[in-house]
């Protein structure tokens, strides 16, 4: 399988733009619309989160249209089904990103191999410990060439940082701050914290991400960081009235990227 992420990294090292989204919100049938319009306006690679019912990471905002998505009927399965349908002609690197729970639930083998026919370039499970990836499913995953994305955070010891930089092949989440997604601390506050981790000259592209709302936050991190990802702020865009297509174009423009297809 063609790794479309490793391929991005090697080609742009800089200010790259990721978005997360809750697959299934705001309606069930929205997540390949979202998908390729994403695609559209030349976002560099797109999360596609996995609602679950105890989101550990996740704010208000997330946490909402998550619950909205299962209370719309969203679930793993049918995620897969409707990245099936667009594996062939999606060109924008997807990653994975749920919670451990629903990878046991749907089998962590057959979970991979779903990956593997929707063309899925990573998967970033925050509630899995290194050290059972390691000893359990580190070699599952390599079998089927779907790199594990691990989170640090101002806590990671260095000798932490300098572990999960050799086990990862993808690029290291810099979560910027010691919270949820979404609250209300600037990326500001941050700034020690990422020098810190650019200090450490890593193997591994470094992407932040928490508290990224706006072009001046965008344009901040990416100082220190090889780019951002960007959820809560996203999720309120695409929830406002009109058409869901406008809202994401709307949103992505103010970030100065250059439209593929629009």
């Amino acid at each position: 399988m063609k790794n479309n992420l490793k391929q991005l990294f090697e080609a742009k090292k800089e200010n790259l733009l990721s978005i997360y989204f809750s697959s299934g919100f705001p309606n069930l049938e929205d997540t390949t619309t979202i998908i390729e319009t994403l695609s559209d306006t030349g976002v560099d690679f797109i999360e596609v989160g996995i609602p679950f019912s105890d989101p550990l990471a996740d704010g208000p905002t997330i946490q909402k249209s998550s619950m909205i998505a299962l209370e719309n009927g969203m679930n793993l399965k049918l995620l897969f089904e409707q990245l099936f349908s667009i594996s062939d002609s999606n060109k924008t690197p997807l990653i994975m990103m749920g919670y451990w729970n629903s990878m046991l639930q749907y089998g962590v083998e057959n979970f991979l191999k779903s990956c593997v026919k929707a063309n899925i370039s990573g998967a970033i499970l925050p509630d899995l410990p290194l050290e059972i990836y390691q000893s359990k499913y580190k070699v599952l995953f390599e079998k089927y060439q779907i790199p594990m994305v691990f989170l640090i955070t101002p806590q990671t010891s260095e000798e932490r940082i300098r572990e999960i930089d050799k086990l990862s092949n993808a690029f290291i989440y810099a979560v910027s701050s010691s919270s949820t997604t979404g609250n209300k601390t600037g990326i500001e506050s941050a700034e020690s914290y990422l020098i810190r981790i650019r200090s450490y000259q890593l193997n591994n592209s470094i992407i932040t991400g928490f508290n990224i709302r706006n072009r001046t936050d965008y344009q901040f991190a990416c100082q220190f960081t090889n780019g951002v990802v960007i959820g809560s702020a996203f999720i309120n865009a695409i929830q406002k009235n009109g058409s869901l297509r406008e809202n994401i174009v709307d949103f992505i423009s103010e970030f100065g990227l250059k439209p593929r297809n629009l």
